[in-house]
């Protein structure tokens, strides 16, 4: 157990913190919740939203993998604070999750994703959020996922760069075990930035699709 979830688990029980999600979610729902399992590949601009969305939802175990440290250049998107600056975001993130609840399970791994490992982080999670920035890094992830983890179902982000119609990020299912968030257009490259908002609301739009599936037990 880390410093800041025994100090959260300190402050808040566990029963008034079930008693407080009681009150917002059917028993059949935090049920499955509570028993589910999901990992978010990349900790940046979507990957920490993703995140702390999931956590603040009751997801029961969440897997965060990424090797990079948190930058100032960060800050204007992603979840993190100043003082967490230079800090592994495999690290950081988690001390922000046991602050909203410290008492889920969240398992961090601070390494490079390659087609070697890709199989052993995640083949016992039956979804996974792509969340990484790069788009090569992106198809790689997306493509050894559907290959070596058959019972995974992948959700992916892309095009939420700017500052457009938000209504424009959608949800799209490109094939059985693949759904795409964004509005497949605004890429970065072409000089429009990456800005909060949309950001965060592909990230919301992955968030839902993970909740969605476990709700419909596609994740059993």
């Amino acid at each position: 157990m880390t410093e800041i979830q025994k100090k959260m688990q300190e402050l808040i029980s566990k029963e008034d913190l079930d008693h407080a999600f009681a009150a917002r979610f059917p028993k059949e729902m935090q049920k499955k919740l509570r028993n589910a399992r999901a990992a978010v590949a990349g900790l940046g601009g979507l990957g920490s939203n993703i995140a702390v969305m999931l956590a603040r939802s009751g997801i029961g175990k969440l897997l965060l993998v990424d090797f990079d440290v948190v930058d100032v250049t960060n800050l204007n998107r992603q979840m993190y604070f100043i003082p967490q600056l230079g800090k592994p975001k495999a690290e950081a993130l988690p001390e922000l999750l046991y602050q909203i609840n410290p008492y889920a399970a969240y398992e961090s791994v601070c390494v490079k994703v390659t087609p070697e490992n890709v199989r052993e982080l995640f083949y016992d999670y039956p979804i996974v959020c792509e969340a990484f920035d790069c788009p090569d890094q992106k198809a790689m992830l997306v493509r050894e996922l559907l290959v070596q983890c058959p019972k995974t179902t992948v959700i992916s982000g892309n095009g939420m760069a700017g500052y457009a119609d938000i209504n424009e990020i959608k949800t799209q299912q490109m094939m059985r075990r693949l759904y795409v968030c964004g509005d497949q257009n605004t890429d970065v490259g072409s000089g429009i930035g990456l800005i909060a908002p949309r950001v965060a609301a592909c990230a919301a739009h992955e968030a839902n699709k993970v909740l969605q599936l476990i709700m419909q037990e596609k994740c059993d």
